[in-house]
């Protein structure tokens, strides 16, 4: 190691360099290519019932982690092909088996016993060694202190918008979103009563050299920060300057003047925002660095394939002097940000976020299904409470969760029309395995559904296939203080072409006896988000070749990245990443959101109606016995179009029709009030 890696802390015993790729350990990844009878696990494997089983503190590669996917990608680079005779039969049955433990998949499992009642039995297999999909909560314990973020899902978005199914489900789990609103009053001012503001810093790579420039003039909370004193600071071109007062002044000119609103909609609908502020607003190039990202927290694409309509409506600047008439209902209210967009109307709810993120959802609806496995009673309760997870898989309960569970094969006993139960056979500890459902839901990902369930027809595969997820990074940073942060006055840093492209102080949040720190003195969390956009292509190309290098990346390329960036843009304010850091894990997504249709690169229909030729409609049929339930069914990556998905495939299951043994259980299930049509909310 040089003398650099070590000034950085690269030596430091805190992560788990054994696994550097992040592909290739993992007793899973053997499953398909044959395992010696020596090196197989008993039938007894289960490494949750170990007294030290607890992921949420696990460091390094987190998120779609070593041992998690390598079976299926074995799967899909075979087409799908696997001989399941060596399968060991577990001699279980269940009324339902519901593939993907994320919200979705516990959502379906919610409803299911919710209508068909507790005398059923669900079992869930997920893949990962934690449940909640990307619903991750991560944890962190520093001198005494219990430190909690999220590792994926950030916030329920605008609850009041939330469907009929969504805000039930909340509700049915114990969550009181105006109660812990509440009590969270005096933490939305945290920051600012400490005088800590956005910033941008300038990397050397880009610029020339390092340099933090804080906006001394403006409101510590306020997102618009460019006055021009900020702005005269910043080591950018005089042209540069004068172009981004203009592009953020709200007496900006109309930059298509004499089209009718309708016109300039479409266009902006087939422009791209990085090509309407080069063309259309005709701003200095240098003006893109800071809007370069625009789009990422959404799509995973920023401004060359995110549409100047998605950024109109996110609140994006350059669009206030067009004179654009307001978007009612449909796909462009659903966008977060921005004077129409869902999370700022009035009405909405605002954006509330736990402090380990939506994991706080998937943790109430595991109590839920399964109250012995997480203790306590309350909403608050669940914020310092220990998941048994030993507990999760036990014969003796309505719902069971089986987790380390990577399901490769799902197939009808026979013929579709007729059969009365699927066969899911998964690989868990090396070995395959198979568990019989009445019904099947898969509530994984849409794209891996065509190679594990092979009696899909045709045109549904391609359907499947079609919406491809955009890979994203969040990863979370222990620090033992953050005093750099206040000397320097930020709470967060905007940075575009650094390796992350912001950093900031986690958002201050109570969840019962989880307290956020109050001074600086104390450790604290810091989220780091890395988006994997590929610029100039379209947004499934870039989404393909971003998850390629994601998954080439090994933890190592991660941790270094990261210690230099926090020590550069930290260090004058006293930060020393080799002592200050006391923990990371990389929450890497692959698969990370839904794919959301574009206007650049679809139909469209498929983004502004509800045409029933998207291949999200096409793709959720179900087939037989199993039903799809995932946020790629709506086309969008929002937790309640997850439960929206979950609904539906319940219904279906519970159908008379598509359930013509119902009364094996005793009594005739109840079906859900459809509520009118399905209209899913798909962006």
């Amino acid at each position: 190691m040089n003398a650099e890696d070590r000034d950085l802390g690269m030596d430091r015993p805190i992560t788990r360099r054994d696994i550097v790729q992040g592909v290739a350990i993992g007793t899973g990844a053997m499953a398909l290519a044959g395992v010696a009878p020596a090196l197989a696990q008993p039938a007894t494997y289960s490494p949750e019932a170990a007294p030290d089983y607890y992921p949420p503190l696990r460091q390094g590669m987190r998120g779609s982690h070593p041992g998690s996917f390598e079976p299926a990608h074995q799967l899909r680079n075979r087409g799908g092909v696997i001989d399941i005779s060596a399968a060991e039969h577990t001699g279980e049955t269940y009324d339902l088996v519901v593939v993907g433990g994320g919200i979705s998949g516990l959502s379906a499992a919610y409803f299911y016993l919710k209508n068909a009642g507790r005398g059923a039995r669900v079992l869930v297999l997920d893949n990962h060694d934690d449940f909640g999909g990307h619903a991750k909560r991560n944890e962190f314990k520093v001198n005494g202190r219990t430190l909690a973020i999220n590792g994926g899902t950030l916030n329920i978005e605008s609850p009041h918008h939330y469907n009929k199914w969504a805000k039930e489900v909340l509700a049915d789990i114990g969550v009181d979103l105006d109660r812990y609103v509440r009590e969270n009053t005096s933490n939305r001012s945290l920051y600012s009563s400490l005088g800590l503001k956005r910033a941008h810093f300038f990397d050397r790579e880009t610029w020339g050299a390092d340099r933090l420039v804080v906006p001394h003039d403006s409101s510590p909370g306020r997102r618009n920060i460019y006055s021009p004193s900020y702005v005269n600071q910043m080591p950018i071109s005089v042209k540069a300057k004068r172009d981004l007062l203009r592009l953020v002044d709200p007496k900006q000119p109309d930059y298509m003047p004499g089209l009718p609103s309708d016109e300039k909609k479409f266009r902006l609908a087939t422009t791209s925002y990085k090509d309407f502020l080069l063309n259309i607003a005709k701003v200095d190039p240098q003006v893109l660095w800071f809007f370069q990202t625009t789009g990422h927290g959404i799509f995973c694409l920023g401004a060359d394939a995110v549409p100047a309509s998605f950024a109109w409506q996110m609140g994006a600047p350059g669009f206030s002097g067009m004179g654009l008439d307001p978007t009612t209902l449909g796909v462009l209210a659903d966008l977060p940000g921005g004077q129409h967009g869902r999370q700022n109307e009035s009405d909405g709810g605002g954006d509330i976020h736990f402090p380990d993120g939506n994991a706080t959802v998937a943790r109430l609806l595991v109590r839920w299904l399964i109250p012995d496995a997480v203790p306590g009673n309350t909403q608050e309760s669940v914020g310092t409470a220990h998941v048994d997870y030993a507990k999760l898989d036990r014969i003796d309960q309505p719902a069971r969760i089986r987790l380390n569970s990577i399901a490769v094969h799902v197939k009808h006993d026979g013929d579709p029309a007729t059969a009365k139960e699927v066969v899911v056979t998964y690989t868990r500890g090396g070995k395959l395995y198979d568990v019989r459902g009445r019904a099947v839901i898969m509530a994984g990902w849409n794209m891996m559904i065509p190679y594990i369930t092979p009696e899909i027809p045709r045109a549904q595969k391609e359907a499947l296939l079609y919406g491809v997820k955009g890979p994203l990074v969040y990863t979370s940073v222990a620090i033992r203080n953050w005093t750099s942060f206040h000397k320097l006055g930020i709470r967060a840093i905007n940075s575009p072409t650094m390796w992350n492209e912001t950093v900031e102080l986690t958002e201050a949040a109570d969840l019962g006896d989880l307290h956020h720190p109050r001074t600086p003195e104390e450790p604290i969390a810091l989220h780091l988000v890395k988006i994997m956009a590929e610029p100039g292509k379209d947004g499934r190309t870039q989404h393909r070749m971003g998850r390629e290098r994601l998954l080439n990346t090994s933890f190592e390329t991660f941790e270094r990245n990261i210690r230099d960036q926090l020590g550069r843009i930290l260090g004058p304010g006293g930060f020393d990443p080799a002592r200050d850091i006391d923990g990371i894990m990389v929450n890497r997504w692959p698969h990370g959101y839904a794919y959301t249709y574009n206007s650049l690169f679809d139909p469209l229909e498929w983004v502004f109606t509800e045409s029933e030729t998207r291949p999200c409609v096409v793709a959720r049929k179900p087939v037989g016995r199993i039903s799809i339930a995932n946020s790629d069914a709506a086309a969008s990556p929002h937790t309640d179009a997850a439960m929206l998905e979950a609904h539906r495939a319940v219904t279906e299951v519970l159908d008379h029709r598509a359930w013509p043994f119902a009364n094996e259980l005793g009594q005739a299930p109840k079906i859900p009030d459809s509520n009118g049509p399905y209209r899913p909310k798909g962006l």
